[in-house]
Parts: C-alpha cells; structure tokens; sequence
C-alpha cells in the first residue's frame, strides 16, 4: 500500500496542482496528429504491416511526453533559472554546435538534426533551445525591471534584442534554418510587447529590417542569384504562383490542390488521392510540414477548423495562465510559449495555403517527430508548473488595492 501511494501520490498532486485543461488540449491535438500521421504514411506500408515506425515513434514520443509534462510541473522554473542560467546557456549553444560534428544531419538544404547511433529518433537542439532562450529572456527582462530600468530604454532594448540576436545568429549560422529564426523573432516580439516594450520600437525595428531587405535586393543582390537561389525563389513563387510549379513552388502546389480538393467533408479518412498516392504527383512531405494539407483533403473545411480550433485553445491556455501568474518571469514565460506555438501554426498553415514561403515549419502537436512533441509537451508543462503555483491570496489581496 505504501508502494502504491507512493506511485500515485505525485499523480494526485498533479490533478490538485497542474493545468489538467492544458494537459487534455495538448493530447487532444496529438491524438488528432497521430491519427493524421497514420493515414500520410499507409503508402510507406509493406505487405502485412498495420502501422508505421513514424506512428510507432510519435505515440512512443507523446507518452513520454506526458510524463515530461507531469514532471515539469512540480519544478519552479524562476528558482531554477536564476540558479542555473549559465548551465542553460552553455547547454543551448553546445547544443547547437554538436550539429557540427559527424552526428549532425542536413535536410533540404538546414542542418536541424542530430543522429546519436542506436538512438530510435533524431534530435533537434533548434526546438529544444527554445525552452531555454524564453527562460533566459524572461530573466534577463525582470532583471532589468528589478534594477528600476525602463525595459523601452535604449540601454534596456538593446541587451534583450542582443542576446535574441546572439541565439539567432547561431542557429543562422549553424543551421541555416530562416523558418526557426523567424519563430525566434516571434517569440522575442510576444515577450517584450508583454514586458511594455513601446510600439515605436517595433515599427523601427520593422521598418529598418524591410528596409535593409530591400535595399541589400535592389542594389547588392547578383542578377544571377535572384533568379537562381533557392530561398528568394520561395518568396518569389508566393508572390507568382505560376512562375516556378513545378520546382520551388511543387510542395505548395500539391498542397493547395489537397486542400481545395476536400471541400467542405473532405473525401475521407484515409482516403485522400494525394495523401495514399505514392507516385510523382503524391503530396510530398505529407507527415510533416503538409499534414495540413492531409487534414484538408481527408477531412475538408470542417477538420481544418476543428483542428486549428484546438490550437488556438492551446495558445488561449498559455495566455490566460500567464494572465494569472503569479510574478512578472511566469508570465513572460507564459507569453513566450504561447508565441511559440502560435508562430508556428500561422508559419506552417500559411505555407500550406500558399500565402507564406515554404519555411520547413511543422504543425505543432501534429506533425511527426519525436523530439519536437516531447519538447513541446515539456514546453507545456512549465506552462503547468506556472499554473500550480498561484499568486498566495495575502499577495492578490494587495495587488487590487
């Protein structure tokens, strides 16, 4: 009996304490994903075969994930970062250079993976660093708040927007992965706009960037290379979807034609053309960065909705924890997680509808990979954390005075 209560007390803890809302949206949105996974990959099936590695591994993935979430929420992620920054800083960036080393592995052009031998699934230090880089920046900010400094001086800006341009450069540098800078970037905006980082320095900020874009186009860009590299050609086949269909503008292509092919019912669960085809006119990377467009060709208007839906809760949940967080960190945590995701889904849904570039950004909770859903179901769980440790009633009492 002690065993048992042993067992089972941090579970009732957690169903005192934890987001269990949070927890069920997360599972729900995995499920879905799941059962989205199994039917992108029917066509991988050999004779005899029911389902694949890749359901294998993601349902593998979302159990642990579970148990990440559960554990995480017992932690105080403020106590533990002011403690601990320099062991998460130097962890994220050496992280991030092991994709230098044999073990690290390059896809359609970005170095984002790293496969240990013997180990059943790759890893991606670019996803997992992002629970780090919220957690450092949320300390950083409140650090600089608790010195009595104006978070929209000059001073105050430019070390936030420092280490944010610090962590982007590496990941630019050693990944080459635009898509993961731009989540980054967005992550940063939902964090100081939450902090009271005035308006004019996003519009200065913006401004200057297109500005720069434009400028390094017209004037510095080879003839040669506008027409021929391979990432200002994902720009250009969005703004011209007829220049290049069959090359840059493929994926994109088959996943419009998916989407509008499903109407408003879809054409059935495990019964989308493009989603079992396995020839050349197949929809490509179709359990990763389309499945959006399976969820769109199987399942129409209606299982698009239902599942963006589900999303945007997830994203409502982060936002309202940290509306009720107890302490300023907890709360740009929060506002950093709920960027996080809500960054992705535009990224991903848009490329899938074409009005945004290819970007290599996968749905989040739905999409295969092992270590992206452990990651955000971990990334979830300090959401959690912040969620059982309310505000003590002494405390919320004065704030209302």
């Amino acid at each position: 009996m002690n065993l048992l209560s042993l067992l089972f007390s941090p579970i009732k803890e957690f169903w005192k304490k934890g987001d269990v809302i949070l927890l069920g949206l997360c599972l729900a949105a995995s499920t879905f994903g799941l059962a989205l996974i199994h039917s992108a990959t029917q066509y991988q099936l050999d004779a005899g075969q029911t389902v694949s590695r890749s359901v294998i591994i993601q349902a593998i993935a979302i159990c642990l994930g579970v148990v990440t979430y559960i554990l995480l929420t017992f932690v105080d992620f403020q106590l533990f970062t002011e403690k601990r920054w320099k062991l998460m800083l130097l962890g994220s960036i050496l992280l991030l250079f092991m994709l230098l080393t044999p073990w690290g592995v390059e896809r359609y052009g970005n170095r984002n993976w790293i496969q240990i031998p013997h180990f059943p699934m790759m890893l991606q230090p670019n996803e997992i660093v992002k629970i780090p880089f919220i957690l450092l920046l949320a300390l950083l900010i409140i650090r600089i708040q608790d010195r009595g400094y104006s978070i929209s001086s000059i001073p105050s800006v430019m070390q936030i927007a420092g280490f944010t341009v610090f962590m982007l450069g590496l990941i630019a540098a050693i990944c080459h992965d635009m898509g993961t800078c731009a989540v980054y970037i967005m992550i940063f905006a939902f964090m100081a706009w939450t902090a009271g980082v005035k308006l004019r320095w996003f519009v200065l900020v913006g401004g200057g960037m297109v500005a720069a874009v434009v400028i390094f186009w017209l004037f510095f860009l080879p003839e040669t290379s506008l027409w021929t590299n391979f990432r200002i050609m994902r720009f250009r086949v969005v703004l011209d979807h007829s220049l290049d269909p069959s090359g840059m503008g493929f994926q994109q292509e088959r996943s419009i034609l998916a989407i509008g092919s499903g109407k408003l019912f879809g054409q059935g669960y495990l019964k989308g053309i493009q989603t079992q085809a396995s020839n050349s006119s197949a929809l490509p990377v179709r359990d990763s960065d389309l499945i959006f467009a399976v969820c769109g060709e199987e399942l129409g208007l209606v299982g698009c909705m239902a599942l963006l839906l589900l999303l945007s809760a997830i994203v409502l949940r982060c936002i309202w924890v940290g509306r009720h967080a107890s302490s300023p960190f907890s709360a740009y945590v929060c506002m950093g997680m709920a960027g996080m995701l809500l960054s992705q889904i535009t990224f991903n849904v848009g490329m899938c509808l074409y009005v945004l570039p290819v970007m290599g950004l996968t749905l989040p909770f739905v999409s295969s990979g092992g270590s992206s859903i452990i990651t955000l179901f971990a990334a979830m769980g300090i959401v959690s954390s912040v969620k059982a440790r309310p505000m003590p009633s002494w405390l919320r009492d004065r704030s209302q005075v």
